[in-house]
Formats: C-alpha cells, sequence, structure tokens
C-alpha cells in the first residue's frame, strides 16, 4: 500500500487554507494546488506522456510531461522538479508562465479540483528513465500534429492538458 501522501489545501486566490491527505482531496472535491509541467524538445515539439494504466484516474491517456501535487512546506517548482525526476527520470530547468483554475468530476467519481501553475522548460536529450507505474510511453509531437490530433481524437487526452493547452500562447512561450 502507498504511503500518504498530502496535499495543500487552497482557495480561489492560491491561498493556503490547510492540508489533506491527496485521495481524500479527490474524494471530497477540495481545492488543492497543482502544477502541470510541459516540456518541449529542441525542435520545439511537445514532449508528453501515456498515463499508466494502474493509474487511478484517467489512465493510458495522452497529457503533458508531468503533473502533480507540492506537499505541505515544499514549494511549487521544487515539487515539479522533484516530480519530473520520479516520473522520467530527467532534471529539467522549467519555468512558470501562468495560473489556472479548475474543477471537473472524473470518470471514476473522483473530482479534479485544483488550482494549477503552469510550466514549462526545454529537453534536448532523449534518456529518459521512465517510471512504468507513472508512465506508459512518451513522446515528442509537432503542435500542428497535436492540435489536429486533438481535434480529431479528444477522448485520447487529459481534460487538464486539453483545458491547458487551449489557454498556452506560444509565440510567446518558445
Amino acid at each position: 500500500m502507498a504511503p500518504e501522501e498530502f496535499v495543500i489545501l487552497v482557495d480561489q486566490n492560491d491561498q493556503e487554507i490547510g492540508e489533506m491527505e491527496k485521495q481524500e482531496a479527490h474524494v471530497l472535491n477540495k481545492k488543492h494546488r497543482a502544477f502541470s509541467v510541459f516540456l518541449f524538445d529542441e525542435n520545439n515539439n511537445m514532449i508528453l506522456q501515456q498515463r499508466a494504466d494502474s493509474k487511478y484516474h484517467s489512465p493510458g491517456l495522452w497529457t503533458n510531461a508531468c503533473c502533480g501535487h507540492p506537499r505541505p512546506n515544499e514549494t511549487t517548482i521544487k515539487a515539479a522538479k522533484r516530480r519530473t525526476f520520479e516520473e522520467m527520470g530527467i532534471h529539467v530547468d522549467i519555468h512558470e508562465v501562468f495560473q489556472i483554475s479548475y474543477e471537473e468530476k472524473l470518470e471514476n467519481g473522483l473530482w479534479e479540483n485544483e488550482y494549477d501553475h503552469i510550466f514549462i522548460g526545454k529537453f534536448s536529450q532523449n534518456n529518459f528513465n521512465l517510471n512504468p507505474e507513472e508512465i506508459k510511453d512518451i513522446k515528442s509531437i509537432s503542435l500542428d500534429e497535436l492540435k489536429k490530433d486533438l481535434q480529431e481524437n479528444p477522448e485520447n487526452y487529459t481534460f487538464w492538458f486539453k483545458l491547458i493547452f487551449g489557454k498556452m500562447d506560444f509565440e510567446d512561450i518558445l
């Protein structure tokens, strides 16, 4: 059994109001702090991960390179770098580009109610050490191909990825 992991509960303005066990926060629909890391290769292709089939929600779906939750008393950027290493086996230089708040009921009855910090970075090597408990597969895809696939096959992607991708200004980012 996995050890308990706690998330930081926040209000609509990302002000800390407490902490709660992660699974409980997803069951009880409690807003909590999260992050999403978007990585691009040397050709400005986006690096995507396919979530492992064993994930407790959104298994097998394609999404951004890494996402997760900072722990109590952990900065969001430190958590994003930690999880990118834990999931992908890489160290990255990332910076925050914007924040977004969303609330969505998932197919399994859990909730994603998050104040999400969006980070981007470049990673030009191909020496990933993927954690199979987190990631089933990985790929790099051009933004044009990705936009087309999102229109033709939206069911293959996580809801938060589609939401965030639609709000990204790639001319400013890349």
